[in-house]
């Protein structure tokens, strides 16, 4: 479902055989450098593992960054996770989750996790590529990010309540806004990360960083201050850092 490599439209999205109701149509200027992301080319940020240190079992797991194209322009679609979960509650999150047997490949796991949490529909998406996995040592999850665009996009929303608590299509160019952007001192120790003020959410954590980590390695970010001035439920920093 990704690109072929070394052909023409190397890092681009395929041009598969599809029926004239599900025909992506010619891909947009603004998703080439998306696409680049996903040309195998892509290196780890500082700090971050495919797989825990000395080995060890892990569990496999795929989230969809799926790229559309809204009234803002460009954007990326968010979740924010049930204040009831046991884990992760309230955080902004990618749709994903955890490969179940059925899933032929990642890509397969993370579209149907989308169309689970908040009713995308599979055949409206065209994969790009995959990114290489990043282990999350609290769960031990190695987590596949599959980037998508969404080229017909649809009615999306809270499919199951006990999982989602709202969805939100939060424009590229708010993402990519220095005045949205902000650092994160993690808890308990566990150093500091970006995060992102957009949409009325506070993202931090695993999906800010992927976010910072993408935007990165299609050239778009814009110089920001990553000194952490928040922690991790968004609340400012005193003036000793606490």
């Amino acid at each position: 479902m990704s690109a072929t490599a070394g052909s023409p439209d190397e890092g681009r999205a395929p041009r598969r055989r599809q029926g004239p109701d599900d025909a992506p149509g010619e891909r947009p200027d603004w998703l080439d450098p998306w696409a680049r992301v996903v040309d195998g080319r892509a290196r780890l940020p500082e700090g971050w593992r495919s797989s825990p240190p000395g080995g060890g079992a892990v569990r496999r797991a795929a989230v969809l960054l799926l790229l559309g194209e809204g009234p803002a322009g460009p954007d990326v679609l968010l979740t924010r996770r049930a204040d009831t979960l046991s884990s992760h509650p309230g955080q902004v999150a990618l749709p994903g989750g955890r490969r179940d047997p059925g899933d032929v490949d990642d890509a397969a796991c993370a579209l149907r996790e989308a169309r689970e949490e908040v009713g995308v529909d599979p055949s409206s998406v065209t994969v790009l590529g995959a990114l290489p996995p990043l282990w999350v040592p609290p769960s031990s999850h190695q987590v596949v990010p599959v980037l998508g665009w969404w080229h017909r996009p649809g009615p999306v929303g809270v499919v199951d309540p006990a999982e989602v608590a709202a969805v939100v299509r939060a424009p590229v160019a708010a993402l990519v806004d220095p005045a949205s952007r902000v650092g994160v001192r993690y808890p308990s120790g566990r150093g500091s990360g970006p995060g992102f003020l957009v949409g009325g959410l506070f993202v931090w954590g695993f999906t800010a960083g992927l976010l910072s980590w993408v935007l990165d390695l299609a050239g778009l970010t814009q110089p920001w201050d990553s000194t952490p001035v928040v922690d991790h439920e968004g609340s400012p920093l005193t003036g000793d850092g606490t």
